[in-house]
């Protein structure tokens, strides 16, 4: 089973501005989310994180090969000497057990695959709004996302990735949240100690 690839969930819709006077006026730009996703210090903590669930699914799945391994030796071993009915017992277990396995496999997979929308969603909802205050204030008509566009050629200087890379983790970077807090509180005692002062 092998980690499933972090691929955008998200289909980006191009961005319209009010309508150009002219083809001449479009501005098209491109984003490339994988890339975004992969680069964002909050996609690189997602992405650990869905590591360390699939080691550990990773490992109860292991664990439950080895056991129809061993059961599948020790029926191959004894199967010779076994009365009929006893194989025939012994290899219904058998089935059953390839089957649990089979299903765990399913279930892990479906499981991850889930953990990884709920993680990176949340990513995804946030760079369209990124997205859309860069196409505003460049003047962008459209942004395509590279990959779902299907891309063949356009100039790097349309790429908005980088941009989009900086600004996401510069406003989510951790504690950002808490030091804008600390900051207003701080603003609030110095506002509310000026009177106090002047009495």
């Amino acid at each position: 089973m092998r980690l499933p690839n972090l691929l955008p969930a998200l289909a980006l819709a191009a961005l319209v501005a009010p309508a150009p006077a002219s083809p001449a006026d479009l501005k098209i730009g491109y984003v490339d989310l994988q890339k975004a996703l992969n680069d964002v210090d909050e996609g690189k903590s997602a992405k650990a994180q869905l590591k360390k669930d699939f080691d550990v699914k990773q490992k109860k799945l292991d664990e439950a090969q080895e056991e129809f391994k061993r059961l599948k030796a020790d029926f191959d071993k004894q199967a010779v000497v076994m009365s009929e009915d006893v194989r025939r017992d012994k290899q219904g277990v058998l089935d059953r057990k390839f089957s649990e396995v089979q299903g765990l496999f399913v279930q892990l997979q479906k499981e991850l695959s889930e953990r990884e929308r709920e993680m990176t969603r949340g990513i995804f909802d946030k760079m369209g709004a990124i997205i859309r205050d860069i196409a505003e204030a460049e003047g962008f008509t459209m942004v395509f996302e590279k990959n779902d566009a299907g891309l063949l050629f356009a100039p790097p200087s349309l790429d908005i990735t980088d941009q989009l890379v900086r600004r996401y983790n510069t406003r989510y970077r951790p504690g950002a949240g808490e030091a804008k807090k600390d900051t207003a509180k701080k603003d609030a005692a110095k506002k509310k100690a000026e009177p106090e002062k002047k009495k």
